[in-house]
């Protein structure tokens, strides 16, 4: 990992807590901003930085994901990514809503699940399914691993991961919990 990207990393990081210290739509409660001193990471690792081998879904099957308000929404899996972390094999399926060709949405969840990064699981967001061909490597990058803004207040309902992106190993890469200070108790 370069030093370039761990300071362009670290740059966004910066710009990201500006928004959640000041901006309007901030999901950090007003009342709480003033405690807010930026959010937790871990640091930078080039290990959770990996490529992975895409296997696109040519008819994506519907997926129902439970969501922190209770009403579940429907995803199509459009993509699995198959890729190493520590010398073993894990996938991740990525997700859109019908009609989205944004970036693909992939919620996950893993060993530091409800000790040191958020208890409901982690989103990242992955080049969109239509620019990625059956078989291609792509880059998975959980330095990118964020918490959903239901992390910081009750008023937004967020997906959850679902069982089959749960991952049976540790990505200290990303965010982690967030501060209690911050949040909505």
């Amino acid at each position: 990992m370069t030093s370039e990207y761990v300071d362009e990393l670290r740059a966004n990081r910066r710009e990201k807590d500006e928004f959640f210290a000041d901006h309007p739509q901030s999901p950090i409660p007003p009342a709480r901003r003033e405690a807010f001193d930026g959010l937790r990471y871990f640091e930078p690792d080039p290990a959770y930085r990996v490529d992975a081998t895409v296997t696109v879904h040519d008819e994506p099957d519907p997926v129902e994901m439970e969501t922190t308000a209770g009403n579940p929404v429907r995803y199509l899996r459009q993509v699995t990514f198959t890729f190493d972390v520590d010398s073993e094999e894990h996938t991740l399926a990525g997700y859109r809503q019908e009609g989205d060709d944004g970036p693909l949405f992939v919620p996950f969840r893993d060993k530091t699940t409800g000790q040191e990064s958020y208890e409901k699981g982690r989103y990242m967001e992955l080049e969109p399914a239509r620019q990625l061909a059956d078989g291609e490597v792509a880059p998975i990058d959980f330095n990118l691993a964020y918490n959903p803004f239901c992390a910081y207040s009750e008023t937004f309902s967020c997906p959850l991961p679902p069982e089959e992106n749960w991952l049976g190993t540790t990505i200290r890469a990303g965010e982690r919990a967030p501060n209690p200070q911050i949040t909505e108790a």
